[in-house]
């Protein structure tokens, strides 16, 4: 039987959302939007669907149930459902069903969700735009109103796999057709060239065969369009340098590939030669080496616990421009996913991520929408959605978020992801595979989201694009990954793996047919998210969160075993031979044999000319500027405004690793140059610095100099942070226009790269990796020029200096780039600059550094003055100050005299003004200049309701010791699939002198739940205290927060032995951001006990400003009741990380009078000021009454939103704050 049920919220922030996006975008006023979720569940009793209602589909306190029909109010709505397509990953769905199977602890149920959206006072017309405008053909459609007869999947036969009979006697002319009719990413001598070799294999292939090899040969596999034999370059340039650059490049072919039939001049060579003069001029003296390509790899010396170490340090960025222009959430959220999972699938623990991006302007209207295209504004929205939403439940920090709009991006989106990891050596153990090893299948299971992709994204598209490429997007599970990620923390289980490969483009073809020369892939062992898939499905899918590990035949169950305790499946699925082919079985047969020679050619080599047209640049030449006008006009530009209300989205902090805050100052305002984290695996003063450099404009004019200042931007940007400047790396992500067949069109990225050639080799600093993406075209128009230069160095956390002034009478100086007329370095003088910049850094004369962007010096100042509120005043004049000065350094000196070439810029001021001669801007209006550009698209202010109230409450040290006196407390973290806190919290514990416990709870069958739930029990029974930490336990669906913790933690056995924690071994709980929502949901607080919730009970729902907030904030003790804050005083005001979607308190004002009077309103957000707030950013999420944590009544039990465990030395240093509570001290030193 099918049970469905409607869920709407009684404040329903997504609806009113939904009405402001029409009205603005789509001009249509409408009346009144309402949005109900429809959950559809079969294969439950009616007692446990009524368990599920209350306890997984919806909150007595926030939502309002509707039972099997619509509410009877929607009489002149006009209704309709939207659902995902079928196949598509829908969490919310997943998460329900298990989150019943947690309550029920039987077989998982059958969900289906939809969003039933009910629009009033608006015309037919109307209501087909607003569809239009809230269905993305490629990921959901318009589904039924009525209830189907079943949930079920129909049972799909999988026919075998085709021949393609006649293939190997077809002529030329055919073969072209059977191309053209296919629509194959390989060329059509590539197709040529495969008949030849099925010719002399004397058969005809399979389908799967043909589609094997064009995703094998496709450009984002194989980089054919790198790859491409480079012939009759032909030069026109005033600037000398271009031709001086393609000499360089010719001398260094000649040394390194004279004689070699296998080398050619290519765009892969010329990228990757400046890295071979560099490793034999010793330049590169760190480079971990391996016949794995997980990543950029170097090796580093490390203290961890006081130990010196040998630690990998591993780096990637990843594009996903194709299938984020057409299903932007799935992905930018597989983009980040992707190329997580490279460094990952190298063993290492990734511990931050950059994320740059380009758009087309963002505030266009809709009726300026490109036929075939979903709106700038959605694409840039929703993925920035995907992207945050992956990273933040993975438990990823973001350093950096930037967007860089240009009209060109108009043609495809940019989306590119950069991420860095990091392990102890000894962690990483590589053998070359050997016949009869075993390649395990890891993780996720397969469908057919993602087939096509590699192809996909190697293809022209056009305006149909958008309703045909849906399969060609992959889908995203974070838990999955986070679960991997789990994985291979633990020693035991990396070192059993020879060799790794993660699942990204070309699916099971690519990421196992990679491991080894030799190879049989049993397709029927893969594990299927449903069943149906062809065996050409099965071998090109490009399903996510899934790894291809090889282990000895002897450790295969150890390594099976090791995985299903972090929930994960793991199947054998394939075995290395070494008969150097590939072959793949598919209902018992082989439907793929090919030869590894033949598919290491990578099909038929294509030769093109390229004609390199490149003038001077006039960029750089000072322009006619007036100082007040143009210096807001400045910092209101797309290209220099704030995108705080963007970078908020991500969660910056995870992992208590992050040394500077995206946004410094005690406004948070002044963006960070450079991200800094500290690395992984203990207590450490190491840490790695990272930066990027791309000016769009710069590139568009001369891809040539724009490459260039590419990659001192990205340098120069390190050395102001206080890195060594021979310490630096880089890596590189190219995305260009489809070339074509046409010269002049090969000559733009040719002349990039040879720019970037010509900077690595001058700079003497290698670009040690690099992505490439060659289809940014879309019918008639092409992305601007992109070579983004990412650049990273290793670096002491307690070294590193930050852009923003922090006091009055600081003089800052301009160190001027040394370059020529033509705007290009003296390389050899720059790097001499930046080592004496790093000297200066380390020796303390330089304590202030920034780097100009766009927007020239003055908006660099301002940015930097925002930060604390200090104002500056310039000694330069406005044409110097306000034309470009893109990459140039900016420092304070405490003896200039080190610098004689240094030109003072002028000095910060105590009045609250920017001025230059006799004109000047208010701090205030450059505030609103710089914030106001994009607040339409990325808000960055909420209005609040209600009232700040002051609650203080002096218990007078009540409760803060128990009689059982306990020298090391032991300490239970549950750790749930989307809990991503665990390791922060069981960290801060340890160093508070407290033992840790943690049990993974695993799901994946009704045993599993069983034994988790025993397995809980019995750790709470050895237990003094519970800490639930942070996270998106379930991905916080459905449709709210802690719910999967919640309804664990209500099984009768669980719940048991929590009251006797509380009542008879007066033990502590803790839960902090999920934690503290999946308490609030139990009941533990404000009453000290699991009970059901009612409708005035309170209750954690959604920030009022509609999105995730990861920013700083400061909070005032109110209550000293708590044993929690034993070493805190009523009053005392702590900044504290948070990060959270669902962190506004909900109650009725009789229920937040009680708490107040007992004492139990804990902590509240505050003011610069120290006092309680409503205003926003101080109060994040128009929390009622400012209350950003509440107990139990006797205080024992204690939620909190913000991140207190996030705390450590030399973190957020551009930002000022006391950030220690002794909060753990205070919960372990109870027992004392």
């Amino acid at each position: 039987m099918i049970y469905r049920v409607y869920v709407e919220k009684k404040e329903n922030l997504q609806a009113k959302k939904i009405r402001e996006d029409v009205r603005t975008q789509l001009g249509i006023d409408a009346e009144d939007v309402r949005e109900i979720i429809r959950y559809d569940a079969e294969g439950l009793s009616a007692e446990e669907l009524e368990g599920a209602i209350v306890n997984v589909f919806s909150e007595p306190p926030v939502d309002t149930v509707y039972r099997e029909e619509l509410p009877a109010d929607l009489a002149g709505y006009t209704v309709f459902a939207i659902a995902f397509l079928d196949g598509q990953y829908d969490q919310r769905a997943d998460s329900a069903a298990q989150c019943i199977q947690l309550l029920t602890q039987k077989t998982r149920p059958l969900i289906k969700c939809a969003r039933v959206i009910a629009v009033k006072g608006v015309s037919e017309e109307q209501v087909a735009r607003i569809k239009k405008h809230l269905i993305n053909p490629v990921e959901s459609a318009e589904v039924s109103m009525e209830k189907p007869a079943t949930l079920a999947r129909a049972k799909m036969q999988t026919h075998d796999v085709p021949s393609i009979d006649g293939f190997i006697g077809m002529t030329d002319e055919q073969i072209a057709a059977y191309h053209r009719k296919n629509g194959f990413a390989m060329s059509v001598e590539d197709l040529c060239f495969v008949r030849d070799y099925f010719k002399k294999e004397g058969r005809d292939p399979s389908e799967t065969e043909i589609k094997v090899i064009d995703t094998y040969w496709s450009d984002h596999c194989r980089h054919t369009t790198f790859a491409t034999e480079i012939k009759d370059v032909h030069i026109h340039s005033d600037n000398p340098h271009v031709a001086k650059a393609y000499g360089l490049y010719q001398e260094l072919f000649d040394e390194f590939n004279a004689g070699r039939a296998d080398k050619y001049p290519c765009l892969m060579d010329i990228a990757t030669i400046a890295v071979k003069k560099l490793k034999k001029e010793g330049r590169l003296d760190n480079l971990d080496v391996s016949d794995e390509i997980n990543a950029c790899s170097i090796c580093v010396d490390v203290v961890l616990d006081g130990k010196p170490e040998k630690y990998l340090v591993m780096f990637k960025n990843e594009t996903h421009n194709h299938p984020t222009e057409i299903e932007p959430f799935g992905g930018a959220a597989t983009c980040l996913g992707g190329a997580i999972r490279d460094p990952l699938s190298g063993r290492t623990y990734v511990y931050q991520a950059m994320r740059i991006t380009g758009s087309a302007d963002p505030r266009e209207k809709i009726e300026d929408t490109l036929p075939g295209k979903l709106p700038q504004r959605s694409i840039t929205k929703t993925a920035a959605a995907g992207f945050s939403s992956y990273g933040n439940q993975i438990g990823l920090a973001t350093g950096i978020v930037d967007e860089v709009y240009h009209p060109g991006y108009k043609a495809k989106r940019l989306e590119t992801g950069f991420v860095v990891g990091g392990a102890k050596r000894d962690m990483v153990y590589r053998e070359k595979p050997k016949k009869g090893d075993i390649i395990i299948l890891l993780g996720g299971e397969t469908g057919r989201d993602g087939c096509g992709g590699a192809t996909g994204s190697s293809k022209a598209h056009d305006s149909h694009s958008v309703e045909t490429c849906g399969a060609e997007v992959q889908k995203g599970n974070p838990l999955t990954e986070r679960k991997l990620q789990r994985l291979f923390l633990n020693g035991e289980a990396t070192r059993m793996i020879k060799k790794c490969n993660d699942f990204g483009a070309g699916g099971v073809s690519v990421a196992i047919g990679e491991l080894s020369d030799g190879l049989i892939i049993d397709l029927d062992r893969v594990p299927l998210k449903y069943e149906g898939l062809s065996g050409t499905e099965l071998a090109i899918s490009e399903s996510q969160e899934r790894m291809a590990v090889v282990v000895a035949p002897e450790n295969q169950n150890a390594f099976i075993r090791l995985a299903a305790e972090e929930n994960l499946t793991a199947t054998p699925v394939a075995v290395v031979t070494d008969d150097r082919r590939m072959k793949m079985l598919f209902k018992g047969r082989e439907i793929v044999d090919i030869s590894r020679d033949f598919l290491d050619t990578n099909g038929v080599k294509q030769v093109i000319g390229a004609e390199i047209e490149e003038r001077r640049v006039r960029y750089f030449d000072e322009k006619e500027k007036s100082f007040a006008k143009d210096l807001l006009a400045s910092l209101s530009g797309l290209n220099v405004c704030s995108k705080k209300g963007l970078s908020e989205m991500f969660d910056s902090t995870i992992g208590s690793r992050s040394v500077y805050m995206p946004f410094g100052g005690k406004n948070q305002l002044t963006p960070a140059v450079a991200m800094a984290a500290k690395i992984c695996g203990g207590e450490t003063d190491d840490a790695t610095v990272s930066a990027y450099g791309y000016c769009a404009e710069l590139m568009s004019e001369s891809p040539f100099t724009g490459a260039i200042y590419s990659i001192v931007t990205s340098v120069a940007k390190l050395v102001a942070a206080g890195c060594d400047y021979d310490a630096v790396r880089l890596t590189f992500q190219e995305y260009f226009m489809r070339l074509n067949r046409d010269p002049k069109r090969w000559g733009v990225p040719l002349a990039a790269l040879l720019g970037a050639l010509y900077a690595q080799i001058g700079l003497g600093l290698g670009a040690i990796g690099g992505k490439d993406s060659m289809s940014g075209s879309f019918e008639h128009i092409d992305v601007p020029p992109t070579l983004i230069s990412f650049a990273l160095a290793p670096a002491k956390a307690s070294k590193l200096i930050g852009n923003v002034f922090t006091a009055a009478g600081q003089k800052v100086y301009w160190l001027r780039i040394p370059k020529d007329e033509s705007g290009i370095p003296d390389f050899a003088a720059l790097a001499q600059l930046y080592r004496k910049v790093y000297a200066g850094v380390q020796g303390g004369n330089i304590r202030f550094a920034t780097v100009v962007e766009n927007g020239g010096i003055g908006a660099a100042i301002a940015k930097s003055c925002l930060g604390n509120g200090i104002g500056f005043k310039f000694a330069l004049d406005p044409n110097a100050l306000l034309s470009e000065k893109y990459g140039e350094l900016l420092v304070t000196l405490e003896d200039a005299s080190a610098f004689p070439e240094a030109v003072l810029v002028g000095k910060t001021a105590d009045d609250a003004a920017l001025s230059c001669g006799g004109d000047s801007v208010s701090l205030r209006e450059a505030a609103a200049a710089f914030t106001g550009t994009l607040e339409a698209v990325f808000p960055n202010t909420a209005a609040a309701a209600g009232e700040a109230k002051c609650v203080d409450f002096r218990a007078k040290g009540a409760g803060t010791k128990t009689a059982a006196k306990i020298a090391k407390p032991r300490v239970f973290i549950p750790v749930f699939p989307g809990t991503n806190c665990e390791l922060d919290t069981a960290r801060k514990f340890r160093l508070a002198g407290a033992e840790t416990e943690t049990v993974v709870v695993r799901n994946r069958s009704a045993r599993d739940i069983e034994e988790s739930a025993k397995a809980i029990a019995a750790a709470i029974a050895r237990s003094n205290i519970i800490a639930f930490p942070g996270g998106f336990s379930g991905g916080d669906e459905p449709d709210g927060s802690g719910k999967f913790i919640a309804t664990t933690f209500r099984n009768p056995y669980i719940a048991e032995e929590v009251m006797k924690l509380l009542q008879v071994r007066d033990g502590l709980i803790l839960g902090i951001c999920n934690g503290f929502q999946a308490l609030i949901k139990l009941g533990l607080v404000p009453y000290g006990e699991i009970r059901p919730l009612t409708e005035s009970s309170p209750t954690l729902t959604y920030n009022n400003i509609s999105r995730h907030v990861s920013t700083l904030v400061d909070i005032r003790v109110s209550s000293d009741l708590s044993p929690w804050l034993s070493a805190c005083k009523v009053g005392d005001v702590f900044t504290v990380p948070v990060s959270h979607g669902e962190g506004r308190i909900v109650a009725p004002e009789s229920v937040l009078s009680e708490m107040a009077a007992r004492g139990q309103i804990a902590t509240q957000y505050a003011d610069q000021s120290g006092k309680p707030t409503m205003l926003y950013p101080y109060n994040p999420n128009g929390s009622a009454w400012a209350i950003e944590g509440i107990t139990s009544p006797d205080g024992r039990v204690y939620g909190k939103m913000g991140h207190t465990e996030r705390t450590g030395e030399n973190l957020y240093k551009n930002c000022e704050g006391n950030f220690d509570m002794k909060l753990f001290e205070s919960g372990v030193g109870y027992f004392r």
